[in-house]
């Protein structure tokens, strides 16, 4: 790694060469040694998409409303508050991840409170409380900010709607550029640990089709076994060879979601929680840490090996850790270290390749993750200049639908400009007539 100089706020690293420098030149000038290498990238046999918090930060600004927050976890008890505190910086300092956030506390004040459980200590009922009025907190946080978006993108204000159809369109063709698979790839997997439904939101309103664990209409259920169910359609005229529906991929939310509930007999269901739901509403649970379905990180991969999150995981395992397989992150600051290891597994595979798009390096993490892996095997766009969401959509990101229409249109002028008549008909006195074209299957661009 020492051709890379991490002191540098854009560090540009492809196939070819390693670039760093604190500003970035014309993005006309790194768009054709970018955007063709993502392109050749993005048609992997198999494709993977791990998001963070980066992609809702990223939203936010542009609708210039206030993102989600990750501050720390405010307690009233002093019998443990403090000491929540001290451990989350502890296990976050442990685990390399820099300074401590509202998952570390959530996490450890959900172990206090297993603790004072078995015990059966009398601190576990104020403890509860309080987590219970922090997670309800929390959920209604997550929900202000849908709520503020949809309020934009429905406003009576022509410059505030504008904004926001602006941030949202970008939103989908971020979507798109990874979605629109050629029929004989495998289907994009989508990985988040955000537990908004923006990604949800934006595939709806674009079209993607998402599939997950959870069947059925009316009271979703998540499912123990992930059937490979997929959506295909029969063209016109033609029997037996169904084709692939385009626009699906699978999505698991790796952390959970507000939306996730359990209810009964270990079951989990997915609530019918509108994106930007008001605060009031009936599905929110009031005792949030027995209902609903938000696991912050883990210290030491304890919380993986519990329901519903080794299920969660294995997908996570099972799509990236094998040949031919391409993960792009997005938003993702390296700071889970059961999200890195496994991920540190998928290059003892020679023909995976990562992808790292960010905005910085927060607590240098990037940095100590690559440092002992394979050159070769990954791709890095560091910086405030490819870690914005316009940017990176505008002159980075292949348009796959665009793209496939262009290269059929070369292949058909090259075609046509090559074509030289073997014989010259002397036309003078022929009465011109129309006749149509013989178009062969080649020619259609489709």
């Amino acid at each position: 790694m020492d051709s890379i100089d991490w002191k540098k706020r854009h560090i540009v690293k492809t196939s070819t060469e390693i670039h760093c420098s604190d500003e970035i030149a014309d993005p006309k000038v790194w768009r054709p040694k970018i955007e063709p290498w993502l392109s050749a990238i993005f048609q992997s046999e198999h494709l993977s998409l791990l998001v963070g918090s980066g992609l809702t930060n990223a939203i936010a600004h542009m609708s210039k409303i206030e993102a989600q927050g990750m501050g720390r976890l405010e307690m009233a008890n002093e019998a443990y508050k403090d000491k929540i505190k001290r451990s989350s910086e502890k296990s976050a300092s442990a685990m390399e991840r820099g300074e401590a956030n509202l998952e570390d506390d959530f996490r450890v004040a959900l172990e206090l409170l297993r603790g004072y459980e078995i015990l059966e200590d009398e601190s576990s009922v104020n403890l509860k409380a309080e987590l219970n009025s922090a997670l309800n907190g929390f959920i209604k946080s997550i929900l202000k900010t849908e709520k503020a978006f949809k309020d934009q993108l429905l406003s009576t204000n022509v410059t505030t709607q504008e904004t926001a159809i602006n941030a949202f369109g970008y939103l989908q063709a971020f979507l798109l550029s990874f979605s629109s698979r050629a029929a004989s790839r495998e289907r994009l997997n989508l990985f988040t640990t955000n537990y908004d439904r923006f990604l949800e939101y934006g595939c709806d309103e674009v079209g993607v089709i998402l599939l997950d664990r959870f069947k059925g209409k009316l009271q979703p259920i998540f499912r123990n076994t992930r059937l490979e169910l997929d959506y295909h359609y029969n063209p016109p005229g033609i029997r037996g060879e169904p084709r692939y529906v385009e626009g699906v991929g699978r999505i698991t939310k790796l952390h959970g979601s507000i939306d996730w509930n359990f209810k009964g007999h270990g079951k989990i269901i997915r609530a019918l929680l509108p994106f930007g739901a008001t605060d009031t509403h009936p599905d929110i649970p009031e005792n949030a840490t027995e209902h609903v379905v938000i696991y912050p990180n883990s210290a030491k991969d304890i919380e993986t090996a519990y329901y519903p999150y080794s299920e969660l995981f294995r997908d996570f395992s099972t799509a990236i850790c094998r040949p031919n397989s391409a993960v792009v992150t997005y938003g993702y600051g390296f700071g889970d270290s059961h999200i890195n290891r496994i991920i540190a597994d998928m290059f003892t595979i020679p023909s995976t390749h990562l992808v790292i798009i960010a905005f910085s390096d927060p607590g240098d993490r990037i940095q100590r993750f690559l440092r002992d892996k394979n050159k070769a095997q990954f791709t890095l766009l560091l910086g405030s200049h490819f870690g914005d969401l316009e940017q990176l959509v505008d002159n980075y990101l292949p348009k796959s639908a665009i793209d496939r229409l262009t290269i059929k249109m070369r292949d058909l002028i090259g075609k046509r400009d090559n074509f030289q008549p073997e014989i010259n008909i002397n036309t003078e006195n022929v009465t011109p007539f129309l006749q149509p074209p013989i178009i062969q299957d080649d020619d259609l661009p489709f």
